[in-house]
């Protein structure tokens, strides 16, 4: 048996079980794609550093550790005061769907009607009208050729996640707030596959959070696929907050595609977790669209943090902007890769992508690949990076004013952030994330310096 063949043994083993489980209440196309799934990811295997869009990131820890799905009713202790941690603040405003374990918890989620607006559960509109979403479910992630090994053991392990369908025209004032909570089940590391899927109608407008957390020093594996698809003229803002237990394993996919004179708008903030791997693909389906992507991923210790985006200007007429921030303490190490695709005849095409990193200690280190691949004329696009360590000038600036060494890096490192975590539009995230920053950033005190800076 070859290495790969033994890493995947196990989940080939699992997934038989829970098939079989499945096979006499489930659509034949979901059988179906679940089989070709698991297939895949059994010939593939975990991704090594051999392969160039893993040469950053070693997996083998994680595929080394025998994880398990929790079984109903293993997460019970699980509380409201959990899940409004993960809020960043006591009450989130706004609806609110539950997920623990990657199961729906009915008794923790809370969402009110909106004038057409749909929150459900994945594994609800499996079992009540599965083809309502046959068409759209995985579509989004560019085919069997390009859906990545963890897309594929998610897709093979589907079971619960939730649904977003938001009618055309219609604005949701309320931010929407999707949370998946790892809990501390009992016996082996435990894993989950939650799936989001967001449908975004003509000329509709929402925003949507994802929360990811679990219980402090867990270990646990959370491999989330989220797929959004906007049709014309949609505008979705969407935040995703990542707060794993530092052991945790994190690896996320989201897909984007945007219609005609769409807007979508991503904020993607990593703290936590001890190896993540974010990626990002979004895909310009028609002219006239705009994109941005903002990120900050905050790591210390020995934590391993990974971002990959790529922005596909697959039709003429479309803008994006690209800001990802990292800052770095410890022996942490960052990962940044954003690829920006102008396609031929992509024409008037305006992108712009940046990463700045900010070093704390000697032996934290940022790995930054910025790319461009340009086969259109009549285009204007740049990129940029910088990796550097605080200021000397401006502490030096600082301590003269009576502020203490500790209290001006920290300022300073604040100030690095700001320019990302002042861009979040839903209060209650904005604020928890510039306490997450303060409570990490030890050294910050004095509140009026505080408000000064976040």
């Amino acid at each position: 048996m070859t290495p790969v063949a033994e890493k995947t043994e196990l989940y080939r083993g699992e997934f038989e079980a829970f098939s079989a489980s499945r096979r006499a209440s489930e659509p034949a196309w979901l059988r179906r794609s679940r089989e070709e799934a698991i297939a895949r990811f059994q010939e593939r295997g975990f991704p090594t550093t051999a392969e160039e869009d893993w040469r950053f990131t070693n997996v083998a820890p994680l595929a080394r550790t025998a994880f398990r799905r929790s079984g109903p009713g293993e997460a019970a202790g699980v509380r409201a005061a959990d899940v409004a941690a993960l809020g960043f603040d006591h009450a989130f405003d706004g609806h609110e769907i539950v997920f623990v374990d990657g199961r729906l918890a009915p008794a923790l989620s809370s969402i009110g009607p909106a004038g057409g607006l749909q929150i459900c559960s994945l594994a609800d509109v499996l079992s009540r009208e599965p083809e309502r979403i046959a068409g759209d479910l995985g579509r989004l992630l560019g085919g069997a050729k390009h859906s990545p090994s963890f897309a594929d053991l998610n897709a093979a392990f589907l079971e619960d996640g939730a649904c977003v369908f938001i009618p055309a025209g219609l604005v949701v004032e309320q931010p929407i707030h999707l949370v998946y909570l790892s809990s501390r089940a009992a016996g082996t590391p435990t894993l989950s596959h939650p799936r989001t899927l967001v449908l975004a109608g003509r000329n509709s407008q929402a925003r949507v959070v994802e929360s990811y957390g679990g219980v402090p020093g867990a270990v646990y594996f959370t491999n989330a696929v989220t797929e959004i698809a906007l049709e014309a003229g949609a505008v979705v803002d969407h935040y995703k907050i990542q707060r794993e237990s530092e052991a945790a394993f994190h690896v996320g996919l989201m897909a984007v595609v945007q219609g005609r004179a769409s807007r979508f708008t991503s904020h993607s903030f990593s703290l936590g977790g001890g190896l993540v791997r974010n990626d990002v693909r979004q895909l310009f389906a028609a002219e006239g669209g705009e994109c941005v992507l903002d990120g900050l991923f905050v790591a210390s210790g020995a934590q391993h943090t990974d971002t990959h985006t790529v922005i596909d200007h697959a039709h003429p007429h479309c803008t994006s902007r690209e800001l990802y921030k990292g800052i770095l303490d410890g022996k942490a190490r960052g990962v940044f890769v954003g690829r920006i695709l102008v396609r031929a005849g992509a024409s008037k095409t305006d992108a712009h992508q940046t990463n700045k990193n900010l070093l704390l200690s000697r032996e934290a280190l940022v790995d930054s690949v910025p790319q461009l691949e340009i086969l259109a004329s009549d285009v204007k696009c740049k990129h940029g990076s910088t990796t550097g360590q605080l200021d000397p000038a401006a502490l030096f600036y600082l301590r003269s004013r009576g502020i203490t060494e500790a209290a001006a890096r920290s300022l300073l490192v604040c100030a690095f952030a700001g320019e990302v975590v002042g861009r979040v539009g839903v209060p209650a995230l904005r604020r928890g994330l510039e306490r997450n920053l303060r409570e990490r950033l030890p050294g910050i005190r004095d509140r009026e310096i505080q408000e000064a800076v976040l």
